[in-house]
């Protein structure tokens, strides 16, 4: 295992544990939160720190960013061509784009 897929797997651990400590923590709707304001501000940059060193390792390895959530209603941003669609236009075909 190189050192970077190493780093890549702790940080990955890493998010995992804080989003379980988040998720076990957060209070009912209308109760106290049991966190002060610096740890919950402290907790967000721990996050946006392994966000970007996550990012950095996926620069640096080359990978595509193709790790952003998406809605499944969401418009696609590629759009599938026909088979039929892609050849020769006659010269009397009018353009049907």
């Amino acid at each position: 295992m190189s050192q970077s897929e190493k780093e890549r797997k702790i940080l990955m651990v890493m998010r995992q544990v804080l989003g379980s400590i988040i998720r076990e923590i957060t209070p009912e709707p209308g109760m106290r939160h049991p966190l002060s304001e610096k740890t919950i501000g402290d907790v967000r940059a721990c996050l946006g720190l392994i966000t970007a060193r996550e990012r950095e390792l996926a620069d640096a390895a080359g990978a595509v960013g193709v790790e952003r959530p998406y809605f499944s209603d969401q418009e696609p941003s590629a759009k599938v061509v026909p088979m039929r669609n892609i050849g020769r236009r006659g010269k009397n075909e009018p353009d049907k784009a």
